[in-house]
């Protein structure tokens, strides 16, 4: 392959990840338009509905989400009565974001969405599977701790034929 098909769209996967996150977010709307909740706070109800309480840091970690991007989700998600924040008094460093009884009932309403989201994707169970743990394992090397640039030295790469 020629050196400037690297730089078709249509070779790159970054746009493929990033074209389908976008349709994907768009087709959420409807749903969580009814819960009252962007994208970015259905996460965060998530990780809630799942854990029940966690550090901001931890919210964090598994959302992939910075503290400044974090911070204001979390603000407003307690002004609208759906969780708690509390500093510990044994590390004020450390703040614990808790459901309200409001935000543990949202789960019963929003159970739902992800089989809405599935049944318009069109895909087997098989084929949804695949695609999760493959975009999942991309998600883990690439956001590994890798210190070495010569990973990729040895490597021709996806776009030699």
């Amino acid at each position: 392959m020629q050196e400037d098909e690297f730089l078709k769209l249509d070779n790159q996967l970054c746009f493929v990840l990033y074209a389908s996150s976008r349709v994907l977010t768009k087709l959420y709307g409807p749903f969580l338009a009814k819960l009252n909740l962007t994208y970015p706070q259905y996460l965060v109800m998530l990780v809630l509905w799942e854990h029940e309480t966690l550090s901001v840091s931890d919210i964090g970690r598994l959302l992939y989400l910075d503290s400044g991007t974090l911070t204001p989700l979390l603000k407003r998600l307690e002004a609208s009565g759906l969780l708690t924040r509390t500093r510990l008094s044994t590390d004020e460093r450390k703040v614990m974001v808790a459901l309200t009884p409001q935000g543990g009932a949202m789960k019963k309403q929003a159970v739902s969405v992800p089989m809405e989201l599935f049944c318009r994707s069109g895909l087997t169970v098989e084929e949804f599977q695949a695609i999760k743990q493959n975009v999942t394992t991309l998600l883990e090397r690439m956001n590994a701790d890798v210190n070495s640039k010569d990973q990729c030295a040895d490597t021709a790469g996806p776009y030699t034929g």
